[in-house]
């Protein structure tokens, strides 16, 4: 699979929907780029998502739908020593001892992993096939509704990323550079 900048124009269902989630995950790349720890670990008024815990939080939403969801595999290693029993919110509180760039080759690793699943999925079933465990007491969802709730999820943590990159440097912008 070709990886697209942007959405097309008029392109088909998934080259749309896998072109929108490439946006955003460019944008949340670009707002979370070139920072040391210190600028990972900022914060913005009264809450404590910084954009280490976003890196971190989107490499496990990455990994949990595309990898363990869709396929049915196991989380990868890098998971293993997360103890969400003693803290659900481990990705987020975790990452403030993390160091900068292991943060973003978690997440890289996240994507390139998801890029792979992704394309296996759709050679075999497309859009229509149903993810191999569902959500609690419910069936389990089709590709499309994954792929449109990730584009989701990263718009809503690009927002955040973006006014905690602000805060940081003052980087503003809707999309990186060309």
């Amino acid at each position: 699979m070709t990886e697209l900048h942007e959405p097309p124009v008029a392109g088909d269902e998934v080259s749309t929907l896998v072109g929108s989630l490439e946006r955003q995950r460019r944008t949340f790349a670009w707002k979370c780029g070139g920072l040391d720890a210190d600028g990972l670990r900022a914060t913005v008024g009264a809450s404590t998502m910084t954009l280490g815990g976003l890196l971190k939080h989107l490499a496990l939403i990455e990994d949990h739908y595309f990898t363990h969801k869709l396929h049915g595999r196991p989380l990868p290693e890098v998971w293993a020593g997360a103890d969400w029993d003693a803290d659900p919110d481990w990705e987020w509180h975790s990452s403030a001892d993390d160091d900068p760039a292991d943060l973003r080759d978690l997440w890289e690793g996240a994507v390139a992993r998801s890029r792979v699943a992704l394309e296996e999925a759709l050679e075999r079933g497309g859009l229509d096939q149903r993810l191999t465990a569902g959500w609690p007491e419910q069936e389990a969802p089709s590709l499309r509704r994954v792929l449109a709730d990730l584009v989701e999820e990263y718009a809503r943590h690009t927002g955040h990323a973006d006014v905690l990159r602000e805060s940081v440097d003052g980087l503003v912008g809707e999309d990186p550079p060309a």
